[in-house]
């Protein structure tokens, strides 16, 4: 691979879209994951009621978009307060 190949494949990495997802758990309190939303994903309080609803009927919900840079601290965050987060 050639080195302008490594930056290109670096580039495409950077700027592909990633998504957050919430997972339902029997732990964590309606008024926790709404918190945590708000407080890391900067969602509006109705945002994080729709999305903590939708990740208790549907076990899961799409929380954030963005680059991996961007959704990384993020997700680090969410799981240090113990909620189930993956990083697709």
């Amino acid at each position: 691979m050639t080195e302008a190949d490594e930056l290109i494949e670096k580039l495409l990495i950077e700027t592909e879209i990633h998504q957050l997802i919430l997972h339902n758990d029997d732990h964590n309190t309606f008024e926790k994951v709404i918190v945590c939303l708000k407080q890391y994903c900067k969602h509006s309080d109705h945002q994080a009621e729709q999305c903590s609803l939708i990740v208790h009927h549907k076990g899961k919900c799409s929380i954030k978009h963005g680059n991996l840079d961007d959704l990384l601290p993020i997700h680090e965050s969410l799981l240090d307060k113990g909620l189930i987060v993956t990083l697709e």
